[in-house]
């Protein structure tokens, strides 16, 4: 028994809510047993609830200055942290993830929400835009017009299984929007719906305590065919955030395209990751990239966005055991516990459904199971051939299992490169003459993938003002966006443009002094000056 209070209850402008029916209990994934709490769905009345508080506190809300919206970031970390243990402690019953993990992924997302918190203040994201008019232009005098970046409106969040801290409910979506100037309702996962409880309750109080309108942040229990999809299809919602499956994000996807009011829906839906290894790497690095490659298929059970699922590699340099040295390196790697029954389950069918594919090899599997719940990694070999003709061999299989992929030419490979769908990431194991020599597969990745990888491994994503978390579908449903790094925060927001406003009614940003001292293009010139 822990000593956590947890309600259960819905979080609505500020108050704890439940006048549905009890749904289902929290689960210890250490011990494999329910936890003692009890978790409300949220009823058709409350979904509405929360929406409407968010609509209405819009207006208030984004007329907040960067500064205002950069404090309330601030207390969001500060009340984070003030939980302490406690919010370790469930997190590693809910999820089995480790507590040492826990805590780098509280820290990060800490150091997130901060990174936002500078990103308003310098101020300059807004992208403001200023080009004079000229009264005295011929045949037609120039309007004076000034653009900048504005927030949509309310945003729909939902929390993702994996990272119940950086992509939950106070992680990179929801700290993206709150920074944009949207209120945010979130779905909880129902992975780890205590942990969400927590942190949620965080975002409440430093809500009050900055002053910001109650409908700032709500968040709901429920599962996504029923909460999920009615807070979609609501209007007054006006972005979608998700990351998960591609089954589930698809669905959501296709539900905010059929509204009557269309809208965007930021959806990253899995990726495997495809790491090319070079002629010369392998010869010269060939067992550390295989020892490596183990470890990044592995890490967290394979249960990140960014494991790699797929090695493609030249069979036709016989100089190194390659494909053996693979084997070997998986065979004495470690599965563990994964995040719910229902993702092992997949797994497990995953696992079956792909030895039962001909002519796909089971090459090599990892340390035997020590538990009931645990899973174990398995590489998988096929022949380039192979993998060209049969496409869903490159879909995501969620957790410790790859292809390995033996290409027999130069143009073997590139063909499979060209073949591609959209991904996360590549990574492209090379010297420099490989990599010099194959140019041409760097180019073709560019287009298939939102961060390319040099000579490392694509797990471990760093939280910058450069960073890309994102790539062409099917990895997502919009190429063009980020969901980690201080970019993510252009989702959840559209540029306006203001023709002949008077200085008086111009948002500070546009001004001609510059009181805020940001950045501003002027007639095609960026600049800090006063005007």
């Amino acid at each position: 028994m822990i000593a956590i209070n947890i309600e259960g209850k819905q979080l609505i402008a500020g108050r704890a809510v439940a006048t549905g029916n009890h749904g289902d209990a929290g689960a210890d994934r250490i011990l494999g047993k329910p936890l003692p709490f009890k978790y409300y769905q949220a009823t058709k009345g409350e979904i509405d609830e929360a929406v409407i508080a968010a609509k209405q506190s819009f207006p208030a809300f984004r007329s907040k200055s960067g500064k205002e919206r950069a404090d309330l970031l601030d207390e969001i970390a500060t009340e984070i942290t003030a939980i302490g243990d406690d919010l370790i402690l469930l997190a590693n019953l809910e999820t089995a993830l480790p507590e040492q993990r826990l805590m780098g992924e509280r820290q990060r997302t800490l150091d997130q929400i901060k990174a936002f918190a500078g990103l308003l203040r310098e101020g300059s994201w807004v992208n403001a835009t200023i080009e004079h008019g000229d009264p005295d232009r011929t045949p037609l005098p120039k309007p004076d017009l000034r653009s900048m970046q504005t927030a949509l409106g309310p945003v729909a969040v939902f929390g993702a299984s994996n990272f119940p801290f950086a992509f939950s409910v106070a992680g990179g979506d929801t700290i993206s929007a709150l920074a944009a100037g949207c209120p945010v309702v979130f779905k909880a996962h129902p992975a780890h719906p205590g942990t969400c409880e927590l942190v949620g309750k965080a975002i409440v109080e430093a809500v009050k305590k900055c002053n910001m309108p109650d409908g700032v942040f709500s968040m709901l229990h429920g599962d996504g065919p029923t909460v999920g999809a009615e807070l979609v299809v609501h209007p007054g919602i006006k972005a979608v955030a998700f990351t998960g499956s591609y089954k589930a994000g698809r669905a959501i996807y296709n539900a905010a395209a059929a509204r009557p009011e269309p809208i965007p829906v930021y959806a990253e839906m899995g990726s495997t990751n495809p790491v090319f290894v070079l002629p010369e790497a392998m010869k010269l690095k060939g067992e550390s990239i295989a020892r490596g490659f183990a470890a990044a298929l592995t890490l967290g059970v394979g249960q990140f966005c960014t494991n790699p699922g797929l090695l493609v590699y030249h069979s036709d340099w016989a100089g190194w055991p390659f494909k053996e040295k693979l084997a070997e390196a998986i065979s004495s790697s470690q599965g563990g516990t994964m995040l719910t029954e229902q993702i092992a389950g997949s797994y497990q069918a995953g696992i079956v459904s792909r030895g039962d594919t001909p002519g796909l090899e089971t090459l090599a599997k990892g340390l035997p199971a020590t538990n009931s719940a645990y899973q174990t990694p398995v590489l998988f070999h096929a022949d380039a051939n192979l993998l060209m003709q049969t496409p869903h061999l490159e879909e995501e299989l969620f957790g410790p299992s790859a292809i390995a992929v033996a290409a027999k030419s130069r143009e073997e490979l590139l063909s499979l490169a060209e073949n591609l769908s959209g991904h996360l990431t590549a990574t492209v194991h090379g010297t420099d003459e490989d990599l010099a020599a194959y140019k041409d597969l760097l180019d073709v990745l560019v287009r298939k993938v939102g961060r390319l990888i040099i000579n490392g491994f694509p797990t471990g994503v760093e939280v910058s003002h450069a960073m890309v978390h994102g790539g062409p579908f099917p990895a997502t449903t919009d190429a063009r966006s980020t969901s980690v790094g201080t970019a993510a925060i252009f989702r959840f927001t559209r540029p306006v443009c203001f023709q002949g406003m008077p200085q008086a009614l111009l948002p500070d940003e546009l001004k001609d002094n510059n009181p805020m001292g940001i950045w501003q293009t002027v007639n095609g010139k960026l600049t800090r000056s006063i005007i």
